[in-house]
């Protein structure tokens, strides 16, 4: 799971497989019965995908008599939650919806999302835990955790390291899709004390991929050592959580504990719609550390 840098179809009603208990719109238990209807609507169209559903179907399935669900879609579509189909009729979701997401989940927003899982992770390993993501060839620090311990590595939100010679950085790099262009952009930000060819690069990305998550020895931080694992939303990278130690504390049995709290304890954190690679959840299996990307390790 860690690398090591070293310190330095067919129409029809929505799926109901999966799906929470059905709420009937508008039963004793919902406040204000119009606006349920309108939310159950919205879960049922956000099931049923892009290719959408009828209207018949979707009444059916959510118990409704169509003209009254009709009403409730047409105060959707004007507001750009529901869109109708102009050939078929179906009706499926709007932009607006998915916007409310990209919001709340934007860069603006993730300290504050992931707060909770940086203070997790803190708590289970009591090591120093950051939150990162990407600004052009850089990694950023978005939020970190502190222990209360007399010896830990040195942090402070708002920094920002070249992205190539960082666990955070190239855990969030391994999951993008790097052409030769892009790797030597990358490359060629890195400090001249630790040069990065764009070869070693890839190949530091490449196991990273394999394994869902990264460590750095020494590279960002003399005596220290950071292992971290990339978060996802649709299957990009938005974001990275890592554990920094001073490196005497992290040896390899330590290195593969602070794995398995990353594994178990970073995913039923993270919001709905954000996760990690299926790789980091399956962890490194041997532990083994990998080489960074720099020239020398190469």
């Amino acid at each position: 799971m860690f690398t090591t840098e070293r310190t330095h179809g067919a129409r029809g009603p929505p799926p109901e497989a999966g799906r929470a208990p059905a709420r009937t719109p508008g039963s004793p238990e919902s406040p204000l019965g119009s606006v349920d209807k309108a939310l159950v609507a919205l879960e049922a169209l956000a099931s049923a995908g892009p290719e959408g559903v009828a209207l018949g179907d979707l009444a059916r399935s959510l118990g409704l008599h169509k003209a009254s669900l009709h009403r409730t879609l047409a105060a959707l579509r004007f507001r750009g939650y529901a869109e109708q189909d102009a050939t078929t009729g179906d009706y499926r979701l709007g932009p607006a919806a998915t916007a409310l997401a990209t919001v709340y989940l934007g860069e603006e927003n993730l300290p504050a999302l992931l707060h909770p899982v940086l203070v997790a992770v803190c708590r289970a390993t009591d090591e120093l835990v950051h939150l990162g993501t990407l600004a052009g060839t850089e990694i950023v620090y978005l939020d970190k955790v502190e222990p209360a311990r007399a010896v830990r590595v040195w942090s402070a939100v708002g920094r920002r390291r070249p992205a190539a010679t960082t666990a955070l950085g190239r855990a969030l790099l391994s999951q993008r899709t790097l052409d030769d262009g892009a790797l030597a952009w990358y490359a060629g930000a890195a400090p001249e004390d630790h040069p990065v060819t764009p070869a070693a690069l890839r190949a530091t990305c490449e196991g990273t991929r394999a394994t869902g998550g990264d460590t750095e020895t020494a590279e960002t931080e003399p005596g220290s050592r950071c292992g971290a694992v990339p978060v996802l939303r649709a299957g990009q990278p938005v974001a990275a959580v890592s554990v920094t130690a001073p490196a005497e504390r992290l040896g390899p049995r330590r290195r593969r504990e602070i794995e398995t709290v990353l594994r178990e304890v970073v995913p039923p954190l993270l919001p709905p719609t954000l996760a990690v690679p299926d790789a980091a959840l399956r962890g490194s299996g041997d532990g083994a550390t990998r080489r960074p990307a720099t020239d020398a390790a190469l």
